[in-house]
This record gives C-alpha cells, sequence and structure tokens, in this order.
C-alpha cells in the first residue's frame, strides 16, 4: 500500500511540488482521470465534499452525514485518560496548605476531642428524596492516634457509647449494647482522620487519584479527585455473607487555598442471606464539608464541619432510604503525646480471638 503525499503545481508545470494536506493512496489517486491535471481538480473537488463518487454506500451509511458521523466515530474516537500528574500536583499544594512536608512527618502521634450533633430521619419506603428531622441527639467523642496504624475512638452520644480502634493488625468496634466485631482484611484508616484531622492520611490517600474535572463547593473553585478500591482490597474486606461490590471516594480541593474543602465517599454491599437468594444490598452514600482550619503548632486543621449520610437499602423485597446529619466541632488538638503507650490501641481479647478464627 503506497501513500502519495506529494501534489503537483498545477499552476506552473516545472515547480516543485507541495506536500498534501492529506495523504491518499496512490491507487485513489490515479483512479481520479487520465491526466495529471483531471486527478488533482477531482481531489480537489473530494476534499471539499463535491466528490462524483457515490458514497451512500459506504459503511453502509444512508447518506453523506452519517458516513462522515460514522467515520468520525471509527476514525477519530476519543479515550478518557484521567490525569494522575495533575492529581499528584493537588496533593502537593495540599501538603503546603496543610504545614509543608517537614512538618507533617515531625508528627509521631495525636489526640483530638470534639463535639458532634446528630439528627436523623426516619428509615423511608421507597427511593424518594429524605429529609433529617426530629431530635437533635448531643455528643462528644475522643481520638488518639499513634504511628503507623494505630488508633482509637471513643464516640457517646445521648448516652450510647461507640469505640473503635486498630492496634496495627486488628481493627475493630463495639458498643454499650452490642458485642465487638472485628473488621476482616486489613486495618484501615478512621473516615474522621480525612475531615481535616489527618493531613498526611489524606495526602496518602489521594497520591493514586486521578483528577476527573472541576466544581464549585461553597463558592470555592475545586479541583475533584476520584480513587476506586481496588479489587484484591474489596475481596479481604468480604466474607461469604457480605460482599463489598465497590467503595469510591472523590475529594474536592480548593484552588484557591489548596485545603481539602469536601470528602465524599459511597460504598455498596450486598448482604447474601444463609437461605435462597434474596439479597439485600446497602448502599451508603457520606459527604463531608471541612471548615474553619486552624493552624496548631505548624499543621492546619479543619475545626469545624457538616457530614451528610444517606442509607439506601434495596432488594427484591427491600427498598427504604434514611439520611442523617452531623454537625462537628473540634475543642482540643494536640500532637507527639508523650507517654502514649501501644497498649492503649489493643482490642479486646474475644476480638483478637475472632480474628484469628477468621
Amino acid at each position: 500500500m503506497v501513500m502519495r503525499k506529494l501534489c503537483p503545481n498545477l499552476d506552473k508545470e516545472d515547480g516543485l511540488e507541495t506536500i498534501s494536506e492529506v495523504p491518499i493512496l496512490e491507487e485513489m489517486y490515479t483512479n481520479m482521470g487520465n491526466n495529471v491535471a483531471l486527478r488533482w481538480q477531482n481531489m480537489r473537488a473530494l476534499m471539499k465534499a463535491q466528490s462524483a463518487f457515490d458514497k451512500s454506500t459506504h459503511l453502509q451509511a444512508k447518506s453523506d452525514n452519517e458516513f462522515l458521523a460514522l467515520l468520525k466515530i471509527v476514525g477519530a474516537p476519543l479515550i478518557p485518560f484521567q490525569e494522575t500528574s495533575t492529581a499528584k500536583y493537588i496533593v502537593q499544594q495540599y501538603v503546603a496548605a496543610t504545614g509543608g512536608h517537614l512538618e507533617l512527618s515531625s508528627v509521631r502521634s495525636m489526640y483530638a476531642v470534639g463535639q458532634v450533633k446528630m439528627q436523623g430521619s426516619e428509615m423511608q419506603q421507597g427511593d424518594g428524596s429524605v429529609h433529617a428531622r426530629g431530635n437533635c441527639e448531643v455528643g462528644g467523642f475522643v481520638l488518639w492516634q499513634k504511628n503507623p496504624d494505630l488508633w482509637y475512638l471513643e464516640l457517646v452520644v445521648s448516652g450510647f457509647k461507640v469505640s473503635a480502634g486498630s492496634d496495627g493488625k486488628v481493627a475493630w468496634n463495639q458498643s454499650s449494647s452490642q458485642p465487638g466485631h472485628a473488621n476482616r482484611g486489613p486495618p484501615r484508616p478512621l473516615r474522621r482522620f480525612f475531615q481535616g484531622l489527618d493531613p498526611r492520611c489524606t495526602a496518602s490517600l489521594f497520591l493514586d487519584a486521578v483528577c476527573i474535572g472541576e466544581q464549585t463547593i461553597n463558592k470555592e473553585d475545586c479541583f475533584i479527585l476520584k480513587l476506586e478500591t481496588s479489587s484484591n482490597a474489596l475481596k479481604a474486606q468480604s466474607s461469604a455473607q457480605t460482599e463489598i461490590i465497590h467503595h469510591t471516594i472523590w475529594g474536592y480541593f480548593s484552588q484557591r487555598t489548596g485545603l481539602l474543602i469536601k470528602f465524599e465517599d459511597k460504598k455498596l454491599v450486598q448482604m447474601k442471606p444463609s437461605k435462597g437468594n434474596d439479597s439485600a444490598f446497602w448502599e451508603t452514600t457520606m459527604e463531608s464539608l471541612l471548615q474553619d482550619y486552624i493552624y496548631i503548632d505548624g499543621i492546619n486543621i479543619a475545626h469545624s464541619g457538616k457530614t451528610i449520610t444517606t442509607l439506601y437499602r434495596y432488594g427484591k423485597s427491600h427498598n427504604y432510604k434514611m439520611k442523617i446529619e452531623e454537625s462537628c466541632s473540634i475543642d482540643e488538638v494536640d500532637f507527639n503525646i508523650c507517654g502514649l503507650s501501644n497498649e492503649t490501641f489493643l482490642p479486646l481479647t474475644d476480638l483478637k480471638r475472632e480474628q484469628q478464627e477468621q
């Protein structure tokens, strides 16, 4: 197959040939006439969409416009390309905005105390919109963290207590009215860290993200970083009765300040019954808006925020939705706590045994 790239000078017989804008097949060129001048006149007419050829049968198209549309689809399609280099630049700006690499890397442990106010809707049937109503429940939390993967949370709301933690090997949770539970898979950080409390953890999370666009959040123009949890990680967290289908995370970073303005994630879990095929699906969507960034010992920490959680349960005989809204404020933050022992983060003995049996 020979491509013709040069066009003869039709105005001057001994003039230099010029480069054709579009290379054409030599066979196509020779079939357009019995001399050079006629061939290039026909070619010029073809490029002006006035060809003497009947294109109505090209690619089974019914018209010239349809043929051109098909040509665009087949000849010049686009592949979605997500900019990882842009994402890394955004994360670098975030690290700088929250104190810088040297300051953040100097943190070995942290402690935070905060207040929460929660309001929820009833579990409503159907997939329509839901609104949080009713009494506002008030409570507080204390959070401890130590490098690399140790953390412990105590949350008390309206007299009910929830504890959760990780000793670097086992992640667990328990409540005042329910027995403890060890989470499957490798230990994972607490979501509350990404609500402006731990810039190091946030930066590490989004290093492998991709930039998917821009959006305005609370009058701030933001870059959007997106992260999909790997299939191997989802499989490690699943069990025979519970399958995590996907877990997607978004971060909205201010173009002006570099700070994280909104943190969002969506998780879909399939609950499999012990008998039958009537599975239920739980879709959890959480959106956190972060505000009031204040420097503490050189590290920029968000001191207030609001999180909206939507729980959607659906399946063959299930179709319910509810919403919970939480307002949070931070009263105290400190870093590099002296005397913080690893024993603070140990799970209960029965939780250790449960993890070993899995």
